[in-house]
């Protein structure tokens, strides 16, 4: 005897997306029935059993998918529900998954995803990596939040941190410099049931190894010379919250040993103290660091990465995503405008052709600092080729050299290489200082935006001396 057909509601008030939902559904062998509102769907469950599975939009006339949502949830809390949303961003992801959802799907759609999300579902299959979801900025959102996007990387990424956003474990986030990793981190105690309750970051390779314990778990009066007083460590203020540690690799084998007994029992002692502090905290860790490698050769403990590293997070370099480069633009164009309290400037087609072949070595932070820069500098609203050339020649004439030799360009030597070649054809003279020039310019506006401005740290990342560093900030403000 042939089984019935798993029965699937779709609820949406959008009729053609009803139709061709359920037209894919019906032809994969479902019972499908379409509703247009929520409480439609109310109606119904009053005259018929609830379905095996249902999809319902976020937007609608009367309560919202949300709203239905939450009283599916209390009448019939093992039906599994599919939200769909065409305006997600992290805190409606991360809303769907609190209140009970199954799964997010963004519209569009691929209607063949739809159709196996719903089988998966259904046959209790493990859950699939995580598909396409639509993020857009969120509403509160900081005005320099950089975490929005549109391309697969980046849709995969929301809809894991709505889900890991309720979920009481340790996060390891990793992408290179600039990618954004405490946005993730912030994303996820916001979204979190910890988001009343404080959320502490800190930058283990931006803090002397000496002083980094005390950093973390601080210090009774008269522990070293110095201590004048009692200190309260980073664990301590972040207890009942999130303690985000970045750059996590650079941490000292000594600490290392010291963390890992603290992420296993919540407790620790200050630095000279006998009282026993316990602590509820959980900790989000980010590297751009190959952790397997540091293991590999003793640098990192591999029971601490197995603590730290129960999900791992992965943030795609810009380079992977330039289809987001336009919007981050104009995100970043806007929020400089407001704090300039001048009108947002736009790039021209050109210029953000331009943007778009170019690598974006630092990252989303690179970009985030060129926007302010023609934010400040570029003399009319229409932002064009002649403003990135004339203001940040060292950006353009890397994105030429892009343009020049497509696909040999992809390291700095090789864009150096053909950026020479492009001024030595167009005659121009004194080459060597040029570069030189650029050199160091962009080595120090890059570390220095890493450091926050903190001379004497971006000093030391470069591997010059500090008088080194201020006699060539000096001699670029004269010159400029």
């Amino acid at each position: 005897m042939t089984s019935p057909a798993r029965r699937v509601w779709v609820v949406d008030d959008d009729r053609a997306v009803r139709f061709v939902l359920a037209t894919a559904l019906s032809e994969a062998g479902y019972d499908v029935s379409g509703f247009d509102s929520a409480q439609a769907v109310h109606e119904a469950l009053l005259r018929r059993a609830a379905p095996d599975l249902l999809f319902t939009d976020v937007r609608m006339p009367g309560d919202s998918g949300l709203q239905l949502l939450d009283a599916l949830k209390q009448a019939h809390p093992q039906l599994p529900v599919v939200v769909m949303s065409a305006y997600t961003d992290v805190a409606s992801t991360a809303g769907a998954f609190r209140g009970g959802a199954q799964e997010f799907l963004s519209k569009p759609f691929d209607l063949d995803e739809a159709v196996a999300l719903a089988a998966r579902v259904l046959g209790d299959r493990e859950p699939a990596p995580a598909g396409p979801g639509e993020p857009v900025e969120s509403m509160d959102a900081g005005a320099d939040d950089a975490l929005v996007g549109d391309t697969p990387q980046m849709r995969q990424l929301f809809r894991a941190i709505g889900r890991l956003a309720q979920a009481p474990v340790a996060v390891l986030v990793t992408g290179e410099t600039g990618t954004g990793k405490e946005l993730v981190a912030r994303a996820l105690h916001r979204e979190s049931p910890r988001a009343s309750r404080p959320f502490v970051a800190l930058n283990t390779a931006a803090i002397p190894a000496e002083l980094l314990e005390s950093e973390l778990f601080g210090h009774e009066a008269g522990a070293f010379t110095g201590a004048a007083r009692r200190h309260v460590g980073r664990f301590e203020q972040a207890d009942g919250g999130t303690l985000f540690l970045d750059e996590i690799g650079d941490m000292p084998a000594s600490l290392q040993t010291r963390l890992l007994r603290v992420l296993a029992e919540d407790e620790f002692f200050r630095v000279g103290g006998r009282e026993l502090i316990r602590v509820d905290v959980r900790v989000i860790a980010a590297t751009h660091q190959d952790l397997e490698a540091l293991v590999a050769q003793g640098r990192f403990r591999a029971d601490l990465l197995h603590r730290l590293d129960v999900v791992r997070l992965r943030l795609p370099p810009l380079r992977e995503r330039r289809d987001d480069v336009p919007r981050l633009a104009e995100r970043f164009l806007q929020a400089a405008a407001a704090k300039l309290d001048a009108p947002a400037k736009r790039l021209g087609r050109a210029a953000l052709q331009r943007l778009a072949a170019y690598d974006w070595p630092g990252n989303v932070r690179e970009l985030q600092n060129l926007c302010w820069r023609l934010a400040a500098l570029a003399p009319s609203e229409r932002i064009t080729v002649q403003d990135l050339d004339a203001l940040l020649p060292a950006q353009s004439g890397l994105a030429r050299a892009s343009e020049a030799a497509p696909g040999e360009a992809t390291h700095w030597e090789d864009a150096l290489r053909a950026w020479a070649d492009l001024r030595l054809r167009a005659g121009d003279a004194d080459l060597h200082a040029q570069a030189r020039e650029r050199l160091d310019r962009v080595l120090l506006e890059t570390a220095l935006a890493q450091t926050g401005g903190r001379r004497a740290e971006a000093a030391v990342r470069l591997g010059v001396g500090r008088n080194t560093l201020t006699r060539k900030l000096g001699a670029r403000g004269r010159r400029g």
